[in-house]
């Protein structure tokens, strides 16, 4: 569903928001789309188990164990973070994860980095048995596949289409299936010029390009200007935003508008990736530093 942004830009620029959150109630977005096809291939190979990886307000680990308990997967989530063992009733994304039936393997951040490891992948597997593997984020060549059919025949008008990024799947899909008067923009969550190359694993094309100066500091920081900017555009347009993605991209794209980024008569189109699970495990944060909080539906 796509939603008109009712507000009067410079230059006769339109802006519309792809309400990708609107997908599934608890997987939405771009998880919806990375999840579809690997849940498939794990059903076409007889697996009964899907494990992944993800941190303490992960919108994957969400994700994932609510689909894997409604396709009838058993699911396994390794945490970074030891600490968190203790703390899972605390945690709003793990107690739903929990809820739906995920089991979980926490470990050190050192041992979180070995992942992708065969000997580390192997270890699990001995403690686990055989399992279907989903990358930490969901990102590999089937969410690719999935993402690429956010974009439809209607979207064709569109100049520019811009996405969040955290792992480079769904702007990946997006790059993919892009018609050729479109430039996809993408507005990474994380410091560092490594995305691209990520990316690059995926697409052929070179209508892209990366802006790297909206991510508030890191992964998952955020500031005052940002929560206000969120619960304005909630108020004003009664679309929620996430404060770790989509909130960010958003804000970018019309901080950009102000400052003549896009040609006169742009017709801008916005994915909304969902992660609004992350909001309640974000106020948490923002209560303890006596920060507002994030004034949302959800």
């Amino acid at each position: 569903m796509n939603q008109q942004i009712h507000i009067d830009f410079p230059n006769s620029i339109s802006l519309t928001i792809k309400r990708e959150d609107l997908l599934h109630p608890f997987v939405s977005g771009n998880k919806f789309r990375k999840l579809k096809y690997n849940l498939l291939q794990a059903k076409a190979e007889g697996q009964g188990t899907v494990l992944t990886f993800g941190g303490a307000f992960s919108n994957h680990i969400a994700a994932v164990a609510y689909a894997g308990k409604e396709q009838g997967f058993k699911t396994i989530g390794v945490i970074r973070g030891e600490e968190l063992l203790d703390k899972i009733e605390e945690n709003p994304t793990l107690k739903f994860a929990q809820e739906n039936g995920m089991q979980f393997e926490f470990v050190s951040r050192e041992d979180y980095r070995n992942k992708n490891e065969i000997l580390f992948l192997e270890n699990l597997k001995q403690q686990f048995g055989d399992f279907y593997l989903v990358p930490e984020g969901g990102t590999n060549e089937l969410a690719v596949k999935g993402c690429e059919e956010i974009l439809t025949a209607d979207d064709t008008a569109f100049n520019y289409v811009c996405c969040a990024v955290g792992t480079g799947g769904t702007i990946s899909g997006l790059i993919n299936s892009a018609s050729p008067n479109q430039k996809i923009l993408g507005f990474p969550a994380l410091k560092g010029d490594f995305l691209k190359d990520e990316i690059r694993i995926f697409v052929k094309n070179e209508n892209w390009d990366l802006i790297s100066d909206y991510h508030f500091g890191g992964y998952g920081k955020i500031n005052l200007e940002l929560i206000e900017f969120i619960n304005a555009f909630f108020e004003e347009n009664k679309v929620p935003l996430d404060p770790v993605y989509t909130g960010k991209m958003v804000f970018g794209v019309i901080d950009l508008i102000h400052k003549n980024y896009f040609p006169a008569h742009s017709k801008i189109l916005l994915i909304h990736t969902g992660g609004l699970q992350g909001i309640d495990g974000m106020n948490l944060k923002l209560k303890q530093k006596k920060l507002p909080i994030l004034k949302t539906n959800v």
